[in-house]
């Protein structure tokens, strides 16, 4: 499962690793990640606690262990984990990593470490969680048979989120920032702004949705779906429904449990709109219309 960040796929992962055959790498394994614990346990007690996230419900109770901002045996990107297991500098490559990029040594660094996982949670879907650059050409070169759900999300609203988070580096420029050098036109569009940052932030995510396209593009037929984040807060129960049905889960009564203890609020879907001024919003507009326009989205 992918998409750019700040996107709502956090809120997918959560979802759906409430059902009792999927598998994930937890907030624990990736802490003690010299240990490469396989995360045995992770779905018995993940399922056991209640739901966390601004657009979900608020815990109100275990607050031990597994509560939000401490050791959490709950759904994790598994960065620090897998840049150790896998290849250091996994979570952070300068662009998108694609087939070519992968080594005979790495494949089997790649099918080890979730082939294990599998086996070691007893699950049929491993629900993996990647933000950023795609990395699903690379993946799908060792597993070929993976399956991608992105999210995708409003660029107005993630460039909008990247800009209040604390791990946001685009305030040093693109040429020191997570994501390596702006393109060209990028580049362009960047300096005929004024260098202002909004539009950085919301080019940032132009970039990334290319990266997207250009994944899907080489991705074999059924094995990608595109879920608008917007969508799924419009009609959650219909839209994790198709995305259970393409990962081959059903939708039994074990989940329709964990399902219920969510609240999925749509209240924030453009929270930008207040939190940027109209001149900032008609600048990230203006660089972000064709992408928005390809996406569904009204400038």
């Amino acid at each position: 499962m992918t998409g750019t960040g700040r996107s709502g796929t956090t809120l997918v992962q959560e979802t759906l690793t409430r059902h009792p055959q999927s598998g994930f790498l937890s907030g624990i394994d990736d802490k003690l990640s010299r240990l490469n614990l396989k995360g045995r346990y992770n779905g018995r007690m993940y399922r056991w606690t209640p739901p966390r996230d601004p657009g979900m419900r608020a815990w109100s109770e275990a607050r031990t262990l597994i509560e939000p901002g401490r050791f959490r045996v709950a759904p994790s990107e598994g960065y620090g984990l897998m840049d150790r297991q896998i290849f250091a500098g996994f979570s952070t490559p300068c662009r998108d990593l694609v087939a070519e990029d992968m080594t005979p040594f790495l494949r089997e660094r790649v099918r080890e470490f979730f082939a294990s996982r599998e086996q070691a949670q007893g699950c049929s879907v491993f629900v993996q969680h990647l933000t950023g650059w795609p990395r699903t050409g690379f993946i799908q070169s060792a597993i070929p048979d993976v399956k991608v759900v992105n999210v995708v999300r409003d660029g107005r609203a993630v460039a909008n989120s990247w800009l209040q988070m604390g791990w946001w580096d685009g305030w040093r420029g693109p040429d020191n920032w997570i994501f390596g050098p702006l393109p060209e036109d990028l580049r362009s569009e960047w300096e005929d702004s004024g260098r202002s940052f909004q539009v950085l932030s919301a080019l940032g995510w132009k970039m990334l949705m290319r990266a997207y396209e250009s994944a899907r593009a080489r991705t074999p037929e059924g094995q990608w779906l595109d879920v608008r984040y917007e969508d799924l807060l419009d009609s959650p129960r219909e839209v994790i429904g198709t995305m259970l049905d393409f990962l081959g889960l059903e939708w039994n009564e074990a989940f329709e449990d964990g399902y219920r203890r969510h609240e999925i609020i749509p209240g924030r879907k453009e929270s930008f709109r207040d939190e940027l001024t109209p001149a900032q919003l008609i600048a990230i507009e203006k660089v972000l219309g064709d992408p928005l326009a390809r996406w569904g989205y009204q400038l």
